[in-house]
């Protein structure tokens, strides 16, 4: 008998920072298992090659422009989706900013506001707006993209791991509140990934070779290697699971 666990055919799926990365592969395997997946990010012909790739492959999936940072666009990306399908099911908060590496006594307004302005007041109000349409139809769920950092500050990358811890407790408060509303919240925190985003890590070979040491498993992980555990917590295989922060870093923090 063949599992229907991770099966997601006709669920409405919205993923940002889809357009590369960790936010692709999460669309992809989303797509993959059934789901309608809106691919988003800041800007739109990123999207539109990762969505025309997904329906190549026989999926459905759609691009949508939202820049996360920005208030009326989360008011507009909601706004579409509430009229074009009339639900959504699953969230994905994925998009982040990490405009400043450095010493943290040196971090300017400008990349503070733009780090805070995404990783906590862009995740908060995503969420609230996807509640909100999941709550007037019956539940759904929202899966929030933190990191280890969280955990361990990250060297030269003060303000983005307070950002990241925010999303942690966000993630916690969500899910006790919104239960009540058959929706669950979930985040998982991904550890040392080769992507575009985390290409300050990759060229300070000091900074790789340190990291790598410390990892059980001896090597960094692939973006793909993160969409599965995104997978269980959008899926009914995870249906008594809410507030939980999985940790995916090959061990990097034991």
């Amino acid at each position: 008998m063949t599992s229907k666990l991770f099966d997601l055919t006709g669920k409405i799926a919205l993923v940002t920072g889809a357009s590369r990365g960790i936010g692709e592969a999460i669309a992809r395997l989303l797509a993959e298992q059934g789901a309608h997946v809106i691919v988003s990010s800041r800007k739109l012909d990123g999207c539109q090659q990762v969505a025309d790739s997904i329906v190549e492959a026989g999926h459905s999936a759609q691009a949508l422009a939202c820049h996360i940072g920005d208030m009326a666009q989360i008011g507009n990306t909601f706004k579409a989706i509430r009229e074009q399908h009339g639900k959504l099911d699953i969230l994905v908060n994925n998009a982040a900013a990490n405009p400043y590496f450095g010493d943290v006594l040196d971090t300017d307004l400008a990349a503070y506001n733009k780090t805070v302005e995404v990783n906590v007041r862009g995740y908060f109000f995503m969420s609230v707006e996807g509640g909100k349409l999941m709550r007037d139809n019956g539940g759904g769920v929202i899966i929030n993209t933190a990191s280890i950092n969280a955990l361990q500050p990250g060297p030269m990358q003060g303000i983005y791991s307070i950002t990241k811890a925010a999303v942690v407790n966000m993630t916690k408060t969500f899910a006790k509140e919104c239960a009540k509303h058959h929706i669950r919240c979930n985040a998982i925190l991904p550890g040392l990934t080769k992507t575009k985003f985390a290409g300050a890590l990759f060229s300070n070979d000091d900074i790789y070779q340190t990291a790598i040491e410390k990892i059980p498993m001896q090597r960094h992980a692939e973006p793909q290697e993160m969409a599965g555990t995104v997978l269980y917590l959008a899926s009914d295989a995870s249906s008594y699971t809410t507030g939980e922060c999985i940790v995916v870093d090959g061990g990097l923090t034991l």
